[in-house]
């Protein structure tokens, strides 16, 4: 880089780290800076999910270190080091904990905002967000469950591509980083033997920049903002040169491109079940009648259209989607006229009329409703607080968030399809005596979705932390009968989805076993 381009962007980088002022409040935000207790140098031979290998996007050789131009990036790290104050060392310090913990972090902020039905026109109608309009009042998207499952997996996904691509070539450049080049580079986070170009922070920068302009595309101010603060935070600290940041910005973009044009042909916009006006859902309704079940009613007034009535349609990462119909796909519920039916109704309104406090605790645990970050998210911020004892380097954190994140969204979409196979009613549209301890979901009953979410996000953590396993079903077990407790499941609902999530688990322990990380 010629010696102006490095000045210029060095005063433009400076004035916006001092005036980019963080929004993400982190459940996490003092824990101490990442330091990997194994360095995955070979995670360049990890099996990617989507590239074809670590090549695939091509990284230039780095630059000499012995010349002027490296030089002047060692000498714009002093520059910053000079005057720095205490709200850029505090960015270093929430950055410093790591690249992968903090981008999901702020996915899930994200999904908690958007967390939010829209609500109705004055001709009792309801509006859909618009991806192509997605500043409107009716704010794109509506981060349902199934939509934050998939944002959790795009992102999860293309930053463990990345990392592992970058790890490739940090092993075949072998640049050192620039505190063991120059010995009068102090450094404010910890030092490491790992090879800094490209730079893992500016992967993951890349990725996001690229992935969460597509999912939340009313946000790429803010997330430009947190960019640069990131950019600014690694250099500053002494941890990379300005080359190490743009080869690895440039790398994470090219993979995320990968990434992006999958999200655009997995199906999950004709989920809303809604073409040229005609509301293709009715079929389901029809279906339910035809069988001699009580379908499924909104309960909502206006009645509202269900949540993405053909989520179960869209593209899965783990199986397929005949392995989806004929090995995952739960049996039928009891018929809605069978005495099984009627007896746990009946249980349903007993947990509507007589549950303990520890019952209703457990409701509002795991409830993740609206303005939450959903049942996917809360499984994301469990796996979190334990992957932060275990030191996990940053491919291995992404290669582990990425299991568990496809191991979510295949959930939803295994779940989903079940809910509108059966269309099964809810516990309270039966008996109207039923009354929920938290808001009704306006979608089918069977299979419960906190349920199947559950099953599968323990199945994998459990394998990933075998010493956790006992614990993660404990937990699994307790999300699924909150929704029984609540009065919004039965507990066939609950007792399949469980069933359900697990097998979805199994496919990411498959995969989990063949990946070349264990």
């Amino acid at each position: 880089m010629k010696l102006q381009s490095i000045i210029l962007s060095a005063i433009t980088a400076a004035a916006l780290f001092t005036s980019c002022k963080k929004e993400v409040i982190s459940r996490t935000e003092n824990i101490a800076a990442l330091n990997p207790a194994s360095l995955d140098i070979n995670a360049g031979t990890w099996k990617p999910i989507l590239l074809a290998g670590p090549t695939e996007f091509a990284v230039a050789a780095p630059g000499a270190t012995n010349v002027p131009g490296y030089t002047t990036e060692i000498n714009e790290i002093k520059s910053w080091q000079q005057n720095m104050s205490n709200e850029q060392q505090e960015q270093i310090k929430y950055w410093g904990a790591g690249a992968v913990l903090r981008w999901n972090e702020i996915t899930r902020a994200l999904v908690a905002k958007y967390n939010l039905p829209p609500y109705q026109n004055a001709d009792g109608t309801y509006p859909i967000p618009d991806v192509n309009n997605p500043l409107a009042v009716t704010k794109y998207p509506f981060a349902n469950p199934p939509y934050a499952a998939r944002a959790y997996a795009y992102v999860s996904a293309a930053q463990y591509d990345a990392l592992a691509a970058a790890w490739y070539y940090k092993k075949l450049y072998n640049r050192l980083a620039p505190y063991k080049i120059n010995s009068t580079v102090n450094t404010m986070l910890p030092q490491t033997d790992l090879p800094s170009y490209p730079s893992e922070d500016a992967v993951v920068i890349g990725v996001m920049t690229e992935l969460l302009k597509l999912l939340f595309p009313g946000e790429q101010a803010y997330i430009q903002n947190l960019a640069t603060e990131h950019r600014n935070a690694r250099i500053a600290a002494g941890m990379n040169v300005r080359s190490d940041m743009e080869a690895g910005e440039a790398l994470g973009k090219a993979v995320a491109q990968k990434f992006v044009t999958r999200a655009r042909a997995d199906r999950a916009g004709a989920a809303v079940g809604i073409v040229n006006g005609v509301d293709l859902w009715k079929e389901f309704e029809t279906s339910a009648i035809t069988k001699g079940e009580i379908p499924w009613i909104s309960q909502e007034a206006p009645r509202r259209p269900p949540m993405l009535p053909y989520f179960g349609i869209v593209r899965t990462w783990l199986f397929d989607s005949l392995t989806m119909v004929t090995g995952i796909r739960p049996p039928a519920p009891p018929s809605t006229s069978s005495n099984q039916f009627k007896k746990e109704t009946e249980e349903v309104l007993n947990y509507s009329k007589n549950a303990t406090r520890e019952d209703i605790r457990i409701v509002h645990f795991w409830a993740d409703g609206v303005s939450t970050y959903t049942p996917p998210g809360h499984w994301n911020a469990i796996a979190a607080d334990d992957f932060i004892k275990q030191n996990f380097s940053e491919v291995r954190w992404a290669r582990n968030m990425a299991l568990l994140n496809m191991s979510l969204m295949d959930a939803a979409v295994a779940c989903w399809d079940a809910k509108y196979v059966y269309y099964n009613p809810r516990p309270s549209q039966v008996n109207p005596a039923i009354k929920t301890w938290t808001g009704l979901p306006n979608f089918p009953s069977y299979i419960s979705g906190h349920s199947t979410f559950s099953g599968a996000a323990a199945t994998i953590l459990g394998h990933i932390l075998p010493a956790n396993k006992n614990t993660y079903d404990a937990m699994a077990k307790e999300a699924s009968l909150s929704r029984l407790y609540g009065a919004l499941h039965y507990r066939s609902d609950c007792d399949e989805g469980l069933k359900c999530g697990n097998k979805v688990g199994s496919y990411a322990i498959a995969r989990a076993q063949t990946d070349g990380a264990n």
